[in-house]
């Protein structure tokens, strides 16, 4: 990789845009086991932590949180994964060959066209891609100037051989939340709630699936039926997805972003989807 397309890696895509994605919060029943998984296997520090909840980012900022207290298994709807984006494809490597050496298992690796990504879920079953994005000039565009992206099978060797040689030092400083992935009943419906209300933008279509975004970037929310077609809302207390933060940019889309989470049924600094999720906008 040249200096010129590191130093562009390193802008972390996602953050380029009005509002991205903040903190995932995650109910959980074996809290301990998660606070470990989380810091031992994915490579977060644990920021803050007490009986009931922890904390877990890089560089300072909070990543993933932890709340005691599932009393039911997670339904058809909710989290099917949650994106920490990483700032370079070094970074990626340097993850991978962790992943390798502590047999933290795989469940997919893909080349995304305009990303590259890691695949796995938790012990309890929340899904999670850890992943890089390509720059935006290298994203290939449909006619009409559309984003493309696809499914291709990505290199891991090749990936393996620009991690560094030391010793693995956990997620770096300008690891971010990338995306959500959403397990909806029905993808009209999911885009009327996020594009129609929220402001989201749809940026590519695939079969059962919708990807959304603001200020150009690929995707900052997802939403696919694919094993959940027809779902219907979350119960209270589920395991899973508890909610996930909105960021806003500054002033002017934090306002913007307050008042449209008012008008689609919530207040000034949250609002629930139509299947239960919870979506909070950081102050």
């Amino acid at each position: 990789m040249s200096a010129a397309t590191e130093t562009l890696a390193h802008r972390n895509e996602a953050l380029d845009a009005p509002v991205h994605i903040g903190a995932v919060s995650l109910r959980v029943r074996d809290l301990a086991g998660l606070t470990a998984f989380y810091r031992d296997a994915i490579g977060l520090s644990v920021l803050k932590q007490d009986a009931d909840h922890a904390v877990l980012g890089a560089g300072g900022e909070p990543l993933v949180k932890l709340e005691a207290g599932a009393q039911h298994p997670s339904s058809a709807a909710g989290l099917f994964h949650m994106a920490i984006l990483l700032p370079s494809r070094r970074d990626l490597g340097n993850w991978l060959r962790h992943a390798a050496e502590t047999r933290t298992g795989l469940e997919g690796a893909s080349n995304h066209l305009v990303s590259e990504a890691l695949y796995l879920s938790d012990p309890e079953g929340n899904g999670i891609e850890v992943y890089r994005d390509r720059s935006r000039p290298e994203w290939p565009r449909l006619d009409g100037g559309r984003i493309k992206m696809a499914t291709e099978r990505l290199d891991l060797d090749a990936l393996l051989r620009d991690a560094e040689p030391q010793a693995y030092a956990g997620m770096p400083d300008g690891t971010v939340m990338g995306h959500v992935h959403l397990r909806v009943g029905d993808v009209q419906q999911a885009e009327g709630f996020y594009r129609d209300a929220l402001g989201f933008e749809v940026m590519v279509h695939y079969p059962g699936a919708s990807f959304m975004a603001t200020g150009g970037y690929h995707h900052h929310i997802a939403a696919n039926t694919w094993h959940s077609h027809g779902a219907g809302p979350r119960r209270d207390n589920e395991a899973g997805l508890s909610s996930f933060e909105l960021v806003a940019r500054d002033a002017e889309a934090h306002a913007a972003l307050s008042r449209r989470m008012a008008a689609a049924g919530g207040d000034d600094g949250s609002v629930v989807d139509p299947w239960g999720n919870r979506i909070t906008l950081r102050p």
